[in-house]
């Protein structure tokens, strides 16, 4: 019997990661707001890397309470914001055996659902993929695409729950690469190396992509500075970073397609963006444990005056 899905938040993420599952035989919904007549009409169309696809899905809504399905799974792609209350979001949609997917970015953005659905099976899912919405319904995919799966809250003898591997075996079946994790908490803090680097220096250096960001001397040291102050505050977290991660990041990030981050993809379009779950988060934590991030704090800053 084919899992059911339904993605929230049915933008870049959602509707690429969303579309694979369809691919591998899940019957995937979508909540599609913004995007609702084109893609109940003509679905999603992906321009990809790895090969163009098109995704219908099983059913295009425009509300959460609209789904009458049970779900097996609830696939939340929307972007971290304070207005955006994901509790709230997905309550109505919620059966007991719904296991909830947060494939979004940020540190510590599981604790609100934790404490909100105690009982419910949590996913937490962190996508290493460059890829855009470029029109209502229409998605291109430039590079990479890696996921990394881990249960919330991480429990070591167990490992991963079945059911955490049965979605990652629907991923792995439309040539998806994923990986499992016992710590998802380390892998996030891991990400936020890149994130709370490239994300925010791409807009306050007047929309730089990656590849400009390297190539310009004053950004590359703020990258790298900003890098080591997340690799300090992750080991007082508990998730000691390997040594050469910034390293690993600048020359990884030398090598991929110039690419314009989310951050500044959201900038460009008069959007909101993630600034308090890529950073704002981070900052606090450095406060709580007094620990001084002074280039960290300073782009939070100049990144909230935008």
């Amino acid at each position: 019997m084919s899992k059911k899905i339904l993605v929230i938040g049915a933008g870049a993420i959602g509707s690429f990661y969303g579309g694979k599952l369809a691919q591998a035989g899940a019957e995937v919904s979508t909540i599609s707001r913004s995007d609702f007549d084109v893609v109940k009409k003509n679905g999603i169309a992906v321009k990809s890397c790895l090969g163009d696809f098109h995704f219908s899905p099983q059913k295009t809504l425009r509300d959460v309470g609209d789904y009458a399905e049970k779900p097996d799974f609830i696939l939340v792609a929307t972007k971290v914001l304070p207005e955006i209350s994901v509790p709230d979001l997905i309550r109505p949609a919620l059966a007991a055996h719904t296991s909830i997917i947060l494939l979004q970015n940020g540190i510590h953005i599981e604790n609100e659902i934790a404490k909100s659905f105690p009982q419910q099976h949590l996913i937490s899912a962190l996508a290493f993929v460059c890829v855009s919405k470029i029109a209502a319904g229409k998605i291109h995919h430039q590079d990479y695409g890696r996921l990394i799966v881990g249960d919330f809250p991480c429990d070591f003898p167990r490992g991963i729950s079945a059911k955490s591997l049965e979605l990652v075996e629907l991923w792995k079946k439309s040539g998806v690469p994923v990986e499992v994790s016992e710590n998802i908490q380390t892998e996030r803090w891991k990400k936020l190396v890149w994130n709370a680097a490239f994300n925010p220096i791409s807009v306050l250096f007047g929309g730089l992509d990656t590849k400009k960001i390297l190539e310009n001397e004053e950004a590359k040291n703020l990258v790298e500075n900003v890098m080591r102050e997340v690799c300090i505050l992750a080991e007082i977290d508990g998730c000691k970073l390997p040594e050469n991660i910034v390293k690993k990041n600048i020359e990884m990030t030398q090598k991929m397609t110039p690419y314009k981050t989310s951050m500044l993809l959201d900038f460009e379009a008069k959007r909101k963006m993630e600034v308090e779950a890529i950073l704002g988060n981070v900052v606090r934590f450095a406060e709580m444990k007094n620990i001084a991030v002074p280039h960290l704090a300073r782009v939070y800053a100049l990144l909230k005056l935008k």
